[in-house]
């Protein structure tokens, strides 16, 4: 455990020990404004929509899919690649530590900086709600809900990336393959725009695989236990992929 959490503060702080880990802050924050412009802008257009929790509206906003898509890819491009690339990824692997406990940390690692990227949502909610005086925008339960999908996205494409930086030695092809792959999955999520019948069974399994169906019932605050077993089952499923790839290296 000792060597796990050692390894985990190693990963974690390598995002703050260079301009990377700021630059991706930023970035989330710009695009977090953009997207409370673009909201507050739209409440504006029509005042009603204020009785709606902030969460609810946010979610549907361009920038928000936009940061679940572009961070993991991002965060996790290094951590494997880099290693690879720097020399280090040997010297890693030698000491006294298990493989699994190798792609732990770097996965516990990189989801806790893309928490700490989005805890400034909490902030910009209650910006809103003090300026707005309406207290049903930052209802604890809903905001704890949508907090609780967001991470839980973060588990599944962070292990996707993590999967995409142990097959290369290059950031820029861990960053581009991992990116591919999440947006592949969420392009997915659109087939539920095309009309199909009700007892369709293609319907029902895109249905479950729909991340922004998924978003919407967190975002009303509705935690369905089908959609954490599926982001956890597919969280498990790549970081097994990458377990085996970084085990790889022993067979050539």
């Amino acid at each position: 455990m000792r060597a796990y959490l050692t390894l985990v503060r190693r990963e974690l702080g390598t995002f703050f020990v260079s301009m990377t880990g700021y630059a991706i802050i930023a970035s989330v924050l710009l695009l977090l404004g953009f997207s409370f412009t673009d909201m507050l802008a739209k409440l504006n257009d029509d005042p009603h929509g204020a009785q709606a929790p902030m969460t609810e509206l946010f979610y549907s906003t361009f920038y928000f899919w936009l940061i679940l898509l572009l961070t993991a890819p991002v965060i996790t491009m290094r951590s494997f690649a880099f290693e690879k690339w720097s020399g280090t990824y040997e010297t890693l692997m030698t000491t006294p530590v298990s493989d699994w406990q190798v792609v732990l940390a770097k996965f516990t690692g990189t989801l806790l900086f893309y928490i700490l990227a989005w805890l400034p949502l909490f902030g910009c909610i209650a910006v809103v709600r003090y300026f707005t005086l309406e207290p049903t925008i930052l209802d604890p339960w809903t905001t704890a809900s949508t907090f609780f999908g967001i991470v839980l996205f973060g588990c599944l494409y962070i292990s996707m990336g993590c999967f995409a930086s142990a097959l290369t030695r290059s950031q820029i092809i861990a960053a581009m393959n991992s990116f591919v792959i999440g947006l592949g999955l969420f392009l997915l999520s659109l087939r539920r725009l095309v009309p199909a019948p009700p007892a369709d069974w293609a319907a029902k399994v895109f249905s479950y695989i729909s991340l922004s169906e998924h978003m919407e019932d967190f975002a009303r605050g509705f935690v369905d236990t089908r959609h954490v077993v599926f982001y956890v089952s597919l969280t498990v499923f790549f970081l097994f992929l990458t377990l085996k790839v970084v085990e790889s290296r022993r067979w050539k």
